[in-house]
């Protein structure tokens, strides 16, 4: 019960953040700042420790896919936060099917889940949802809770041990704070879980749609997740809803995912039609008529005048300054020699 009193006082004091699109109310007690600068130092640490890959045919096909994703989240209801993130993609070489995004905007991919998204919609699915938990901060609310369940079990555990009187009063109370931690695990931290993977999923599947790709995949690629692990744990100890439950709620989502992409379609169709249109209007703009270059007036080759000494039917030839000058059929014509 203390706990709970603990969480509404701070609440009181820090105040609460709403979440975009699902209106949730978060309490948030890290600044924004050092849950970047956390998610830095965790991604700097992964790249030493991981196997970069190089491959086109991989780090192509998530750069692509990402960067959609990432235009779509700028110009979403989180825009404010996507544009302060310094993005970067990575593909790393593992065969777990696992995708991260760490505060601030470090993606990691896992070479494993590229089989089972399959294509570019199916990669935005799990892109969008990993996205998604760090424009909502998920994980500074998850430490936020984690210092309020220590807290609240250290006043807990004052309460207990100062009212003790014996040995084995004292044990007995041991044994129920662990249990306490127990019952926090489950009644505290994993629901909230299981809420910030629903939430994520939403948000997601919006972004995917608002970026252009298919959200039927979704559903699609949960299926083959499913299939994947079919072993998975109850859901009531997971910290992830169960692959049927996600399924359900994509079903649910649908029609609001369909109209941002019905949406999404209708801008793109409106910018193919202004785009030529464009185009063609800056033409005739910076367009200057040509006008026909004038040709050259041809000079005209000065033809030698007879000369008036000469005796044209004595001799057909007679010397000048430039050569000689004869007679050809009638016809005088300078012949240089």
């Amino acid at each position: 019960m203390l706990i709970y009193i603990v969480m509404v006082c701070l609440a009181a004091l820090y105040g609460c953040e709403t979440v975009p699109y699902t209106d949730r109310s978060q309490l948030v007690m890290i600044s924004l700042s050092e849950e970047v600068a956390l998610g830095d130092a965790a991604y700097r640490e992964s790249l030493q420790k991981a196997s970069i890959v190089h491959d086109p045919r991989q780090v192509e096909v998530v750069k692509r896919v990402a960067n959609r994703i990432i235009k779509a989240a700028q110009n979403s209801q989180f825009s404010n936060l996507a544009n302060q993130f310094y993005w970067e993609v990575n593909v790393i070489e593992n065969s777990e099917p696992n995708a991260f995004v760490l505060p601030g905007g470090k993606i990691m991919v896992y070479s494993g889940i590229l089989p089972i998204t399959q294509n570019d919609d199916g990669l935005a699915v799990i892109l969008g949802h990993e996205v998604a938990h760090a424009l909502a901060r998920h994980g500074a609310e998850r430490l936020t809770q984690n210092l309020l369940v220590n807290a609240g079990l250290t006043i807990t555990e004052v309460v207990l041990l100062s009212t003790s009187n014996n040995e084995q009063a004292t044990e007995t109370k041991r044994l129920a704070l662990a249990a306490l931690g127990i019952g926090a695990q489950i009644g505290v931290l994993l629901p909230f879980s299981r809420a910030h993977e629903s939430e994520a999923d939403r948000i997601g599947l919006l972004l995917a749609a608002q970026a252009g790709f298919s959200p039927h995949e979704a559903i699609k690629v949960w299926e083959r997740m499913s299939r994947k692990f079919s072993g998975q744990p109850l859901e009531f100890l997971s910290t992830h809803p169960n692959h049927e439950t996600r399924i359900q709620q994509f079903e649910e989502w649908m029609p609001e995912a369909l109209t941002i992409l019905e949406q999404f379609q209708q801008r793109s169709v409106v910018k193919a039609n202004i785009q030529p249109t464009l185009n063609q209007k800056s033409s005739q703009k910076s367009s200057v008529p040509v006008l026909p270059s004038k040709q050259p007036r041809a000079t005209p080759t000065p033809q030698p005048t007879k000369p008036q000494s000469i005796d044209s039917k004595a001799d057909p030839c007679y010397q000048v300054d430039r050569g000689f000058v004869c007679r050809e059929q009638s016809d005088w014509s300078l012949v240089v020699k």
